[in-house]
């Protein structure tokens, strides 16, 4: 038996907008990822309902405590507390989100909170063309201080933003449907400072206002494996990580982009505008932990910029290639997921190893997950042996970390029940409850405990794995 310490929070998360449903109830205003999934109810389930949590939260935690979760992570709606982001305080939305925190901490289980996960009120955008403009930086902090207020008497643990580095990538999510093509990379730029400035702020306030606290970034992991040993193909390995994960990190952690960073900035003419006060507050925030999501990892071989293709030239979004630093590649060596991201926890490992070693923050495993369909048998049952495999093989690999040196104290897979996916609905599932609907029909929202989910309580209840 692999035993882990007695104070591990296992865990499990979700997100508020996958999640809850209730989209426009109880004064909650719309949010850019209410917007774009309405851009799709065509074609899969969107936000309006999702899992239904919203009404069936009591029903929900019964269940997580079932399960035996120590912790649950999940997000808070900005537009269910602050409906156009920077307008007047809406306490129906105060009033749930205390009513859900409360019956976790009455179920003994520690909710962990992040503040932004993906779905900015919609208002902001209208008004300010979202996070290009600073004011979304006082809307934010005002947001966060509002949070921290209403429940950092019971809210110990918070991550500021979900995957800020993963979401910039993503026109959609930053709702760039408006900006001119010879923009996009500029004004993500823009967004992008801008966020981690905001990120600052609700750092340092965090600290000020709330006792006995713990605050960090939920960043999206990024490991990358050079296509050969070529030392040009084993540095665009290191960029890859560097351009999509790690120059995050630094500013997270020290208050200043890297020098890598600075100078692609800088060449290619997109530096974003600062303000004098910033480099103080972003060198003051400290965070106490990493909070790290992990699915996959990734290759890369040198890409030569030329004359058609300038370096810094982009091509795709989220796992983009870019001229004069690295291209993206298959791995022959891992199978895939029906969804196509390759399986490997000995990745999971090394970035925990890779984490710890450059930063010396304590981990916290805070989204991994296997995302497939899921077949309902005519007595009422989900076999998903292959979800445990999954699960089971990042376990070991985190327990492994450990034994490295590694400081990790919780691990919250994702996710703890089915929940839209943004791009594919209530086809992509992950959870350990399946939730009986699917995207053209909500059937009767039914929860259905999984083979997972008892394979799962027993390596809660037994604090390790075999």
């Amino acid at each position: 038996m692999k035993q882990f310490p007695d104070n591990f929070l296992w865990g499990a998360s979700s997100s508020a907008f996958q999640i809850e449903g209730g989209w426009n109830e109880d004064g909650k205003g719309v949010t850019v990822a209410d917007y774009n999934s309405f851009q799709r109810s065509h074609l899969q389930a969107d936000s309006k309902v999702a899992s239904d949590f919203y009404h069936r939260y009591e029903e929900d935690i019964k269940l997580f405590k079932e399960l035996g979760l120590k912790a649950y992570r999940f997000s808070i709606s900005w537009a269910r507390i602050i409906p156009d982001g920077d307008g007047e305080i809406n306490q129906a939305g105060i009033d749930f989100y205390n009513k859900v925190i409360d019956l976790l901490i009455k179920n003994g289980i520690k909710p962990l909170v992040t503040l932004y996960h993906f779905d900015l009120p919609f208002a902001l955008v209208e008004k300010y063309n979202g996070w290009e403009d600073r004011a979304c930086i006082d809307a934010f902090r005002r947001y966060a201080q509002t949070c921290y207020r209403a429940f950092g008497d019971r809210v110990k643990i918070w991550q500021v933003n979900n995957e800020q580095n993963l979401m910039i990538r993503v026109n959609e999510r930053m709702n760039m449907y408006h900006t001119k093509p010879e923009d996009i990379e500029r004004v993500r730029a823009q967004m992008d400072y801008n966020m981690f400035v905001a990120h600052a702020y609700a750092t340092n306030d965090c600290h000020a206002m709330v006792e006995n606290c713990q605050i960090g970034p939920a960043v999206s992991s990024t490991m990358t494996y050079p296509s050969s040993n070529k030392p040009e193909d084993i540095w665009a390995a290191k960029m890859n990580d560097n351009f999509k994960t790690n120059y995050a990190l630094e500013m997270y952690c020290f208050g200043d982009y890297p020098g890598y960073y600075k100078n692609y900035l800088k060449k290619c003419g997109i530096y974003p505008i600062t303000a004098p006060e910033d480099g103080v507050v972003l060198k003051q925030a400290k965070p106490d932990f990493i909070a790290a999501n992990y699915y996959r990892t990734l290759v890369a071989s040198y890409l030569p910029a030329d004359q058609d293709h300038p370096v810094g030239t982009k091509v795709n979004d989220i796992d983009f290639d870019l001229y004069g630093y690295f291209k993206i590649e298959k791995n022959p060596n891992l199978v895939a997921s029906a969804y196509g991201a390759q399986i490997d926890p000995m990745g999971l490992r090394l970035v925990l190893n890779e984490y710890y070693r450059q930063y010396r923050l304590p981990l916290i495993v805070t989204e991994n997950g296997l995302g497939t369909p899921d077949e309902l048998t005519d007595d009422d049952k989900i076999h998903d042996d292959y979800r445990i495999d999954y699960i089971k093989q990042h376990i070991l690999a985190c327990y492994d970390a450990m034994q490295d040196g590694v400081e990790l104290f919780g691990y919250c897979p994702w996710s703890v029940i089915d929940l839209l996916s943004s791009h594919q609905g209530f086809k992509k599932r992950y959870g350990f409850v399946y939730v009986n609907r699917d995207d053209s029909d909500l059937k009767d929202l039914r929860r259905i405990k999984k083979d997972s989910f008892y394979w799962y309580q027993n390596v809660i209840r037994h604090n390790g794995i075999s």
